[in-house]
């Protein structure tokens, strides 16, 4: 495993994306705990992409434009669902001070979700792999296996990183309606940027 694949493993985590942004959306509205719980989440939506890596099926997925339209487009909708929901003050970035009113299940959920529905991701692991994996590899699917976990263990620790520092602010947000409003407004127009980022994002 190469310092070039730690590195390049890290920018990629570390880029603003949706996961981050369900990550500062649980921390901002929910707490730590919540951060936490959505980290997870968003490192469990990398399973079906790494296995379809593994197994060949995202080179499937690469071939198929009717299969990749149909899960891209149905991250569209849920990343401009999520956008609406954003906007509604009871919506998803409404300040929530009883932890019962929403399960870790559905934040999770939530989180899994604007992951699997993203195509790309599936051959970003397939073409992103592979070029760390050893000439030499006996067991390369082994190897493909290991850096993946690796790969996964990094999101959640970012993604925790930023759900952390999202919670110890989230008092300055609760105090101060005028900034949740600009942080609606300015969560909203990014999930509708990585909507529009995606439906025009080619195989």
């Amino acid at each position: 495993m190469s310092w070039e694949f730690f590195l390049t493993s890290l920018v990629i985590v570390a880029s603003p994306g949706t996961g981050v942004l369900i990550t500062l959306t649980a921390g901002l509205t929910r707490g730590r705990r919540a951060a936490i719980v959505a980290a997870f989440g968003g490192t469990l939506g990398i399973i079906p992409h790494m296995i379809a890596a593994i197994t060949g099926i995202a080179a499937i997925l690469h071939a198929s434009a009717l299969a990749f339209e149909v899960i891209r487009y149905a991250g569209v909708a849920y990343l401009l669902y999520m956008a609406w929901q954003t906007l509604r003050e009871n919506g998803a970035l409404a300040i929530d001070d009883t932890p019962s009113s929403r399960t870790d299940f559905e934040v999770i959920r939530s989180a899994i979700l604007v992951n699997i529905l993203n195509p790309k991701l599936s051959i970003f692991f397939f073409a992103f792999l592979p070029q760390f994996v050893g000439t030499q590899a006996g067991t390369p699917v082994l190897e493909m296996l290991e850096l993946s976990l690796v790969f996964m263990a990094m999101t959640f620790v970012v993604f925790v990183i930023y759900g952390i520092f999202a919670a110890a602010v989230r008092s300055h947000v609760v105090s101060r309606p005028s900034v949740l409003t600009v942080m609606r407004r300015t969560f909203a127009a990014a999930f509708v940027g990585l909507g529009i980022k995606l439906a025009l994002t080619e195989r």
